[in-house]
């Protein structure tokens, strides 16, 4: 008896059923449907991932399976590298066609490419579809002549030639019978989503969820913020308070990071919201925000050592004196912490932020002080993540070194004992800094 012939739609990002234009490629011949989603080791070595952001995933997959569960499918997780796994189960499953949503990150592009060729190898039809970006960055390449646009300006002038995105694609709210699973694939214990024990977590030490993972938890929380047009009408970034204790934006960025959200119906929320009432404009806007998102993933997408100085083009080569220990303890924990990190994102924004690239303002420095006391004058912040400063008046919060001993005292912590100097002198390094970059 010949074995029935099957479709594999593989889940990298792009993790939801609303608007996946790879995943409906993947039922249009009616085969079996086989959704898969691999644990690639790769990423646990060299992506740095925290507890949080590994719970989040693993309740997107939960979340992600649940639904496809409903439809007479589910999600297949299976171990290991992408070039070992696919010549197997090109056979094992006698495997048609393989769909995915174009990723343009430098490892997936590579990994992307060697199973392409692998599939080719073995008579499978691949179908690459975008997905997780507004536009396809290879047509707003195109259109600029064939050069990445390296400014905001540039860009916003591009889409705005292009016109708007494509409109979201329907949701796969049904499978036909031919694209169901049996019964004993349905419960196959080898192909089971991961448990946090697996992702190397330590349940006993994680703190409250306060951001669950999963396409259900995005299109709610969309939801509720589209509701409150005045305040996306008059949303306005970076007036913003990134020290609150509560979220003064959406949150909606790890769900879009890992494709529990469309980009796309993000946008046409928007537009439907700003239609006939006054509303603020790119950069600031939140639709300005998806464009941002969209720059930046462009410009990652074909300039080389992006996430780097060394090497990339685009970014101001200054001469730092370098300590390479502290400099991997800083960027392993920072990028660790993350829930929503996002390589073309962070890239950029860094770039962006310290006027390294796309722009150079040498007297644009953000002050530690300064900056907390604009947004959160008494300190709130900083009372609760450094108990240990959480007794200090709200004049000394920012700068504690600055407190009369017996202030110190009265707060029941001493600076250079209970808790550390300044490593710097901020004014002499701003001025420092400042000379070093302007050569």
């Amino acid at each position: 008896m010949l074995k029935k012939m099957t479709t594999i739609h593989w889940f990298r990002k792009g993790l939801r059923l609303h608007d996946n234009p790879a995943l409906l490629a993947s039922v249009e011949e009616n085969c079996e449907l086989r959704p898969l989603f691999i644990l690639d080791p790769w990423f646990v070595t060299n992506a740095r991932v925290g507890s949080n952001r590994w719970r989040f995933l693993a309740q997107t997959l939960a979340d992600l399976d649940i639904k496809l569960r409903d439809l007479g499918s589910r999600l297949f997780i299976a171990r290991g590298t992408p070039e070992e796994l696919f010549p197997k189960l090109f056979k094992d499953w006698n495997v048609q066609k393989l769909t995915w949503e174009v990723d343009t990150e430098p490892y997936s592009c590579i990994r992307d490419e060697k199973i392409e060729k692998l599939a080719k190898d073995h008579n499978v039809k691949v179908v690459c579809r975008v997905g997780h970006t507004l536009y396809s960055t290879e047509k707003i390449i195109q259109a600029n002549l064939g050069k990445t646009p390296l400014t905001y300006q540039s860009m916003q002038s591009l889409v705005s030639r292009m016109g708007h995105p494509p409109k979201p694609v329907d949701s796969l709210s049904s499978l036909p019978g031919s694209c169901r699973i049996n019964n004993a694939m349905a419960v196959n214990a080898k192909y089971n989503l991961p448990t946090l024990a697996e992702l190397g977590v330590d349940e006993g030490s994680l703190q409250p969820c306060l951001y669950p993972g999963g396409e259900t938890e995005a299109l709610r929380r969309l939801d509720k913020y589209m509701m409150r047009k005045t305040w996306v009408c008059k949303f306005e970034k970076p007036k913003t308070s990134p020290n609150s204790l509560q979220p003064s934006t959406t949150v909606l960025s790890p769900y879009l990071k890992f494709g529990c959200l469309s980009p796309r119906t993000m946008y046409f929320r928007l537009l439907e919201v700003y239609k006939n009432n006054s509303h603020t404009q790119p950069p600031v806007s939140l639709l300005g925000q998806l464009l941002w998102r969209e720059f930046f993933y462009t410009v990652g997408a074909k300039t080389p050592n992006f996430n780097r100085m060394e090497g990339n083009p685009i970014c101001r080569q200054i001469p730092w004196v370098r300590n390479e220990k502290l400099m991997k303890a800083w960027e392993f924990v920072f990028e660790e912490l993350l829930l929503d990190a996002d390589w073309s994102l962070n890239a950029g924004n860094w770039m962006w932020l310290s006027a390294s690239a796309f722009f150079h303002q040498y007297f644009r420095v953000y002050s530690p002080i300064a900056f907390g006391k604009h947004t959160d004058k008494h300190g709130e912040y900083i009372r609760k993540y450094l108990p240990q400063l959480s007794k200090y008046p709200d004049n000394y919060i920012y700068e504690p070194w600055k407190a009369p001993l017996s202030t110190q005292k009265a707060a029941g912590c001493i600076i250079g004992q209970d808790y550390p100097k300044p490593i710097v002198k901020a004014r002499h390094h701003l001025q420092t800094e400042t000379l070093q970059t302007r050569r």
